[in-house]
């Protein structure tokens, strides 16, 4: 049961400090969740999704705040071509895929959003397990695609959304090097980049 309370404190953490510089909360919250495989799914929707929810309805008791969350994964087997004057190559930056290589029943797509010099391109792919927010899938894909570019420490593109490569940079840094938790202080800068 701790991990609940963890996460849930988490969550309500980061309303707070929202409501503290903006004097409201967020109307649409969407959250990119790393590092689930497909037998974790389940588990995301089930425990994960209801603590965002009830932080959420915790926070906001006269307001209605959307939640999406989104599962994404860096390494998938599919890799994708196109055919440019008889010749194939990687497809072009910012390509999607969402049928026929997707799964029928699911809200999911693969992106494109790396070039290769060499070899062939990998796609991350993504799996919308929640959604409250009732975006267009064009919408949703948009804003993911705008979040590779938003990596503040890497000038061109990155292959997931900016705060998933925070995510990672930071849980590194803490495990590898620090093996407890950081300073409270620290958590309004980039220390861990």
């Amino acid at each position: 049961m701790q991990p609940k309370l963890g996460m849930t404190l988490f969550y309500n953490g980061a309303l707070n400090k929202w409501y503290k510089h903006n004097h409201s909360l967020p109307a649409r919250i969407i959250v990119y969740r790393d590092g689930v495989g497909d037998g974790q799914l389940k588990t995301i929707v089930e425990y994960e999704v209801p603590q965002l929810l009830s932080s959420v309805t915790e926070s906001s008791s006269n307001i209605s705040c959307r939640l999406s969350v989104i599962v994404v994964r860096k390494k998938c087997m599919p890799r994708f071509f196109t055919e440019m004057n008889h010749t194939v190559q990687n497809p072009p930056l910012g390509t999607i895929v969402d049928a026929e290589a997707t799964r029928p029943k699911w809200y999911d797509f693969y992106l494109i959003s790396q070039t290769a010099c060499r070899g062939t391109v990998s796609p991350t792919y993504y799996n919308v397990i929640y959604d409250d927010n009732c975006l267009k899938p064009d919408h949703m894909q948009r804003l993911t695609f705008k979040l590779c570019h938003m990596y503040y420490n890497w000038q061109g593109l990155i292959s997931i959304p900016a705060p998933c490569q925070y995510a990672h940079k930071l849980t590194f840094l803490v495990a590898q090097s620090i093996h407890k938790e950081p300073n409270l202080e620290l958590a309004n800068s980039l220390f861990y980049l």
